[in-house]
């Protein structure tokens, strides 16, 4: 699946990538900047209804350019799957069939931790952080996943100038 698979409108590529962090209340969004390389948070969406959540996602989808969306699968600390990564998976699915985009499915694993220490060292009260944790979650899951593949691309180059 190439990034440059999906279209945006007028048929150009798109380039955004957008993650979520998805939680039985609310879903946590964080999208790419222009140039691929920064993670910035996008507030919450409502995760129920379904029907509305994938509303929301499409809609903000459209708005942002989005080609790729990278969702938090939640392993457990040995690294297997349990209910919770299958419901993700399904819920997954819903998220391409709706929007039309590539979804890739990320180990999620200590991102929650990551997004506390961040909003901590922030100095917001334990109150804002806590009304923060979904989108701060998101923005730590796609600033990993953006510098693993910068780090990939980088290995390929291999010293190529």
């Amino acid at each position: 699946m190439a990034e440059e698979s999906s279209r945006g409108s007028g048929g150009r590529p798109r380039k955004g990538v957008c993650a979520l962090d998805l939680g039985a209340a609310r879903v946590g969004v964080a999208v790419t900047d222009e140039l691929g390389m920064l993670a910035h948070p996008r507030g919450v969406i409502a995760a129920k209804p379904r029907t509305a959540m994938l509303a929301a996602l499409k809609e903000l989808v459209e708005e942002e350019d989005i080609g790729r969306i990278v969702v938090g699968l939640p392993l457990d600390m040995r690294g297997t799957e349990g209910e919770a990564a299958r419901r993700t998976r399904d819920l997954a699915q819903q998220i391409a069939d709706a929007t039309g985009c590539d979804v890739e499915l990320v180990d999620e694993r200590l991102t929650t931790v990551q997004a506390q220490r961040a909003l901590t060292d922030s100095g917001l009260s334990a109150k804002k952080a806590k009304a923060r944790i979904d989108e701060a979650s998101a923005v730590a899951i796609l600033q990993a996943w953006l510098d693993a593949r910068a780090e990939r691309r980088a290995r390929r180059r291999g010293g190529r100038k």
